[in-house]
């Protein structure tokens, strides 16, 4: 279905143009004065400056000539120039009808589904997610659910940091604490075992004690730098230890990620990207893009337009060894043989925006990606505590991911069996969708680059622009859908929806027009929140129709009908909505 600010501009197009106007005049808006309209064109005033006329006077015309169109029930030309626009009762049912009869309730694929490749997630292997991933996470997977229910053909890629000085930092010290492992023995011969030698729980302390003895240890730290190098280069048995980490890392990874409702498509890490770092450092340097400084090979960057000054980008260290950049520059190079995405959009924090300008810029220099593919770096601020610092656990440690995630489900289990009307097995599990609601929610509703405050009792709240209200609305629809059936047993498939006979009615019918246009443009500038703020609105409309109309107790059958077509969109728009923000909804609260 075409989009109602689209279809009202093609009645205003026209008029516009048999009035001697320009029809580039013609764009339509929501009223930013809805207690005197719903829509509203302001054409007229640019349109006066060019036709040496008075706005109002060319708004008059335009109204004069859209007089007694049955798509609205008024238009009106006010001073200065704007023409005030109201739909009609009649062609706003119609356009509920044809949102409940068609597929994706009336939103248009795109024309051209083109290939997104989305990089979100980054977590590193052998280490548990902490409150850092959540963001990437859960912005990562809204946008590739949005550009996918869009039609475009997205691909959701974790990215693991899987092979830079931290593997070396695990080899080393496995070693200290295991000595014995065949994979130390320089003589052995043999197939390595098959079962690691460590479970998740030791890896997760063996990865930080390597850490923290490389800052204080010079011995250590060179011998995990050697350890790195010779797992690059192929050396057996680390490469028989690493396997071991992945597997041993990545199926606690899924089990996390699975539990925030994020799902990737690829589960590639920097190490996919080696076999195709020395064809690109060679190439760099046989095209003269890459010059050897102070021992390391750069690259480049500068542009003319630059306000600032930026540095070149470092493809190879002095002792020989690859940087992030050589492994995204890899990556990209990977990407575009297997897929060549036609945008790339990469989800990470605000302190790795210098590194992306320069990969991006490398990448489109050396022609490893068309002049005309997009890159967008999406960087996202941070989640503070309420002393407006990163976010941290009480003995100011970082925080488990899990452990932030067990803490939201038991205040919400909490905040149910207040008023207990459910067993507490199932609260246990209503728990789960509304806290994972309230945490996700609570983040996605604010802008991607702005900071926030993570405040647990305001997004828990079952009132305000919270996760669980707009899990209780939905939740409150399906009863009253419930209790329809019960008490009146009718199908309503075969009635329609009736133009609206009161003020919230007709908003509720307004604010469902809006669905289409919401998640094109969402998606178009990778911002969730706009969702957040729809349903939102939606919910805060759907309230207050049902507070003003008794549609259980409502005995005109035909009316009764129509409102319960209404409420059966509304619910599914809402749930179409939190579905791509990566949430559910119970059945009851």
């Amino acid at each position: 279905m075409k989009k109602i600010l689209d279809l009202i501009a093609a009645k205003m197009r026209p008029a516009f143009a048999a009035c001697g106007y320009e029809e580039t005049y013609a764009k339509v808006t929501l009223s930013n004065r809805p207690d005197l309209c719903e829509y509203q064109c302001n054409g007229a005033m640019a349109a006066a400056k060019v036709y040496k006329k008075k706005p109002i006077d060319i708004a008059n015309d335009v109204v004069e000539k859209l007089a007694g169109d049955p798509m609205f029930s008024e238009m009106t030309a006010v001073m200065p120039g704007f023409i005030n626009i109201k739909l009609d009762s009649g062609y706003l049912a119609d356009y509920m009808n044809g949102m409940r009869t068609s597929d994706k309730l009336g939103l248009e694929e795109v024309e051209q589904p083109v290939t997104i490749i989305v990089d979100y997630g980054g977590a590193n292997v052998a280490k548990p997610l902490h409150v850092g991933h959540l963001r990437p996470a859960i912005i990562g997977e809204a946008i590739k659910r949005m550009g996918k229910f869009l039609g475009y053909h997205v691909i959701g890629d974790v990215h693991l940091g899987d092979w830079g000085l931290q593997m070396g930092q695990i080899i080393e010290e496995l070693r200290d604490r295991q000595p014995e492992l065949v994979y130390f023995d320089e003589s052995y011969t043999g197939e390595y075992p098959a079962k690691p030698p460590f479970t998740i729980g030791e890896l997760e302390e063996i990865y930080p004690a390597g850490s923290a003895k490389s800052k204080t240890d010079e011995v250590f730290k060179k011998r995990a730098q050697e350890a790195t190098l010779k797992l690059q280069n192929g050396y057996a048995p680390y490469r028989a230890i690493w396997n071991h980490i992945m597997k041993v890392s990545v199926a606690d990874l899924r089990k996390n990620y699975d539990s925030l409702n994020v799902y990737f498509d690829l589960w590639k890490g920097e190490s996919d990207a080696q076999p195709y770092i020395p064809g690109l450092i060679e190439d760099l340097e046989k095209r003269g893009l890459a010059y050897e400084s102070q021992g390391a090979l750069v690259v480049d960057i500068a542009e003319e337009t630059d306000s600032k000054e930026l540095p070149p980008c470092i493809i190879r260290k002095s002792d020989g060894a690859a940087l992030y950049a050589t492994s995204d520059l890899g990556t990209i190079i990977e990407r575009e043989k297997e897929y060549q995405p036609s945008k790339y959009i990469y989800i990470t924090d605000k302190r790795q925006e210098l590194h992306f300008i320069q990969v991006f810029r490398v990448a489109k220099k050396a022609g490893y990606v068309k002049p005309e593919t997009e890159m967008l770096h999406l960087m996202f601020g941070t989640m503070n505590g309420k002393d407006g610092k990163p976010f941290k656990t009480r003995d100011g440690g970082v925080m488990r991911l899990e452990n932030m995630v067990a803490d939201i489900d038991e205040a919400v289990f909490e905040r149910i069996m207040e008023n207990r009307s459910i067993s507490e097995e199932e609260a246990r599990e209503t728990a789960k969708i509304v806290g994972l609601a309230a945490l996700k929610y609570g983040d996605l509703s604010n802008q991607v680059s702005k900071d926030y405050v993570f405040d647990m009792e305001r997004f828990i709240s079952f009132e305000g622009n919270t996760g669980p209200y707009i899990l209780y609305t939905i939740v409150r629809i399906k009863s009253i859908l419930s209790r329809f059936k019960e008490q009146e047993g009718r199908d309503v498939s075969a009635a329609s929806i009736l133009p609206a006979i009161n003020d919230g009615e007709k908003a509720l019918m307004l604010e469902l027009t809006k669905y289409n246009e919401v998640l094109e443009t969402s998606f178009a500038e990778t911002a969730p929140h706009k969702i957040c703020q729809y349903i939102y609105d939606l919910s805060n409309a759907f309230n207050r129709f049902y507070h003003d109309n008794k549609i259980i107790a409502e005995e005109d059958k035909a009316r009764q009908d129509s409102w319960i077509l209404l409420i059966t969109l509304t619910k599914d728009v809402l749930c179409t909505c939190i579905d791509l923000l990566g949430i559910e909804a119970p059945e009851r609260m």
